[in-house]
């Protein structure tokens, strides 16, 4: 018999995976918004902004207190403690976010343009973490 690999995944359940993937799609389509709204200022792409940005607040959420739960577990890994502060930053960049986006109209950029950019690159990294495999160097 020969030896095989173990590939062992990141400590991410499929649920809080899943609702990070959809919460970055949703703050990767406020980024979208924010840059049409820069350059056209039509207002309706600023509101637009604003309700993705609190969509994937709400769906994050699900990915950071999973991500709490796996820390407080047995799996402290450092892929792991990793993982969990890039979610969490991703979260409160993304609610300051929403808060800038709460401001009237222009007032919000181009501060909410940055945090839009900086946002959906902590939850790209984030993503690709959770979705990843890690491999051990492990042989059965």
């Amino acid at each position: 018999m020969r030896p095989t690999r173990v590939d062992r995944p990141i400590a991410v359940h499929p649920f809080p995976a899943a609702m990070l993937a959809g919460s970055f799609f949703m703050l990767l389509g406020a980024l979208l918004s924010d840059i049409t709204y820069f350059r056209s200022y039509h207002i309706q792409w600023q509101n637009f902004a604003s309700w993705l940005i609190v969509g994937g607040l709400v769906l994050s959420a699900f990915a950071v207190l999973f991500s709490l739960f796996d820390l407080r577990a047995a799996r402290r890994t450092r892929a792991a403690v990793i993982y969990a502060l890039l979610v969490i930053a991703m979260w409160i960049v993304g609610f300051f976010n929403a808060l800038m986006h709460a401001r009237d109209a222009w007032a919000s950029m181009p501060g909410g343009l940055v945090l839009s950019v900086i946002t959906v690159v902590l939850g790209l990294v984030a993503t690709v973490m959770a979705f990843r495999r890690v491999r051990t160097g492990e042989l059965q």
